[in-house]
């Protein structure tokens, strides 16, 4: 274990909050070490939200998290386009793209490992190329070689693979077409949610009115970056967040959703080993043409 000595400016912290701070470790983990006996005050184990003292020796050891992998799972796939190479699927609202903490079952990476039998990169993310939000419903491009991986990975750096997607978001629009540029990085405030800040990473989003309703709207989103949550973002910094998003607007039970109002409606990039252009494009589910109706 590592013993500290709690100074007087460290002096009423939880001992959870400030072993998360000296270890770098997640809140989670910390709990996790308490309740194995791994959190020690004074050389007793301590409760993590244990109040310090100054001139507390405070001592802890956090295990590693064993690394996460993506197992077979036996999951109905809506699959569109199969080669020897690649999949295009399209994913449903609901289902995580590749398993993370707290869901571990049940994910796109496990439906699609049980259907190929294998597939290459990441344990975690196997094939993937880009990602869905859990209630995110649309499509995705999957490799399943090695070289099919690599050839989409750098036609996606380089900002070859289109994906346009359709969202209901609240409020008239000013404007019937924009860009939102707007770097992304994690909330100060909140770090389960992203925000845009000024030291984030670049992210640009282009949208267009697809249809404008008396109080809400449908946006057609294409992406020119791929930054974790970005469109929730962007439309939310806009000032038009979308439609039943829990983390960056309301949950709105009366529209029946699982969460936010988007769906990637269209993917287009060149096959990798041909160089054929290809084109898809997946009609938004009911629960999501019920909640446009709603709207109309």
């Amino acid at each position: 274990m590592s013993p500290h000595a709690v100074t007087p400016e460290e002096a009423g912290l939880r001992a959870d909050v400030l072993t998360a701070r000296l270890s770098g470790a997640s809140r989670s983990m910390v709990a996790q070490a308490a309740r194995d006996g791994l959190l020690r005050v004074n050389d007793e184990a301590a409760k993590a939200g244990r109040v310090l003292v100054a001139g507390d020796r405070l001592a802890f050891e956090i295990p590693e998290r064993a690394p996460l992998t993506a197992t077979p799972e036996h999951i109905p796939l809506h699959i569109l386009f199969e080669d020897e190479d690649v999949i295009v699927v399209d994913k449903p609202a609901g289902m995580v793209t590749h398993p993370a903490r707290g869901a571990l079952h049940g994910s796109l990476a496990s439906a699609l490992l049980a259907h190929a039998g294998s597939l290459p990169g990441d344990p975690m993310r196997p094939g993937l190329i880009h990602r869905l939000d859990r209630d995110t419903s649309g499509l995705l491009v999957v490799a399943k070689s090695e070289e099919a991986l690599h050839e989409l990975r750098k036609a996606m750096a380089a900002r070859r693979i289109s994906r346009e997607y359709l969202g209901l978001v609240h409020g008239i629009l000013a404007h019937a077409r924009g860009r939102i540029d707007g770097p992304i990085g994690r909330d100060p405030r909140n770090r389960l949610k992203y925000a845009v800040v000024a030291d984030g990473k670049p992210a640009v989003t282009h949208y267009e009115v697809r249809e404008q309703f008396p109080r809400d709207a449908e946006l057609l989103f294409r992406l020119e970056t791929g930054r974790t949550h970005q469109i929730r973002v962007h439309a939310a910094a806009m000032g038009h967040s979308v439609l039943n998003d829990p983390l960056y607007g309301h949950e709105e039970p009366r529209f029946g959703l699982p969460g936010q109002a988007l769906h990637a409606w269209r993917l287009a990039f060149e096959h990798p080993r041909s160089g054929a252009a290809l084109s898809f494009e997946s009609e938004p589910p009911p629960a999501y043409v019920r909640a446009r109706t709603m709207l109309a």
